[in-house]
């Protein structure tokens, strides 16, 4: 029985290295390399490059009160259309104690003035009702009547607008209430009621009431690097995708290349701006990050092949046609496929990527 075991085992033995022989002989034979066959196409190819930027209105209007005081009211917020000269806010007085000081005196001057110019018109009336004088020295003396009247007026006017802000005989220039100087929409009220605000002047810019800007009119406001700035010009176009909003696509149109570069970190860009086109039924806000896409540079309706089929030798560009070395010359690759100017015509067929078994 164990003579049986034996001849079995060397059998087996046998028959395994006959079979590693065999396999290793046949792994070290040559194997016939299959290639894929690749027809050369009529294509468009386009190098483009990508800018990241934001989306804003071309114009914001900073509205700032022409007053100082503190906010009394607020009427509109943000999100909410206005329209030129529409008030937003109103601003109550806190009055300058001088200036509140010297005016209510011009007013106790004009007045006494008034009084006195008064009583010398009546006795000039008088003395005309009775023929005692000329009608000129009674005009003379209504004209200073009507002065001295139209003096006091002014005077009140002036106090009127210290204390309150407004002019009783031209109240509807009131510069308390805050108006808005174009059409648009409110982005931001940055005050609440009881703020105080103080008005523009030569130390001061003075407190933003609200911002207010026209968002149909929308530009796309990037950074391009120096290297590629040069290949762009005003006028072309551009695709811009938001992320925000389901990474939707707006047609653009470049309007605007900085004349003088940033650096930054090292790199010089150069800011660019773009005017959008936007839909009717789009409305879109502002501060959306966005991607400006631009085509520098593209070949239209031309012979081209995958860049994977391009054998490089030297300075030579060459593919495999018929099992035949074929020299050809290329043109603009977009990494993928590669434009062939001469040596090959649409429909050729040539040699692709090696087909692994």
């Amino acid at each position: 029985m164990k003579k049986v075991f034996k001849i079995l085992f060397f059998i087996a033995l046998g028959a395994a290295v006959i079979w590693t022989f065999s396999y290793l002989f046949k792994k070290s034979q040559p194997q016939e390399k299959v290639y894929a066959e690749v027809e050369a196409t009529i294509g468009t190819i386009q190098k483009k490059t990508v800018i990241t930027g934001q989306i804003n209105p071309r114009d914001e209007v900073a509205i700032k009160p022409q007053v100082s005081g503190i906010i009394s009211q607020i009427y509109k917020e943000a999100g909410e259309m206005v329209k030129k000269d529409e008030v937003i806010a109103t601003v109550k007085i806190i009055p300058d104690v001088a200036n509140l000081t010297a005016s209510e005196s011009q007013v106790r001057i004009a007045k006494l003035n008034l009084d006195n110019v008064e009583k010398m018109y009546e006795r000039q009336k008088s003395l005309k009702d009775k023929g005692l004088i000329a009608s000129e020295e009674y005009e003379k003396s209504l004209l200073e009547y009507e002065q001295a009247k139209e003096n006091y007026n002014n005077a009140l006017d002036q106090l009127n607008i210290v204390k309150e802000g407004i002019s009783k005989n031209a109240s509807e220039y009131t510069n308390t209430s805050i108006k808005s100087t174009i059409d648009g929409m409110i982005l931001d009220v940055p005050v609440k009621v009881g703020n105080s605000v103080i008005n523009s002047n030569t130390f001061n810019d003075g407190t933003t009431i609200a911002t207010v800007a026209d968002m149909r009119d929308m530009i796309f406001v990037g950074k391009m690097d120096e290297t590629e700035v040069g290949r762009i010009s005003e006028g072309m176009p551009m695709k811009i995708t938001i992320g925000a909003m389901n990474d939707k696509t707006f047609d653009a149109e470049l309007e605007y290349i900085a004349p003088k570069g940033t650096s930054e970190n090292g790199a010089v860009f150069f800011q660019m701006k773009a005017r959008m086109i936007i839909p009717d039924d789009i409305t879109l806000r502002a501060g959306y990050s966005a991607n400006g896409e631009i085509i520098i540079e593209q070949a239209v309706d031309a012979v081209t092949v995958p860049e994977s089929c391009i054998i490089y030798s030297n300075d030579s560009t060459f593919v495999y046609k018929n099992d035949m070395k074929t020299p050809v010359k290329t043109g603009l690759s977009d990494g993928i496929n590669i434009v062939i100017t001469e040596g090959l015509d649409a429909g050729d067929k040539i040699r692709g990527n090696e087909i692994f078994q």
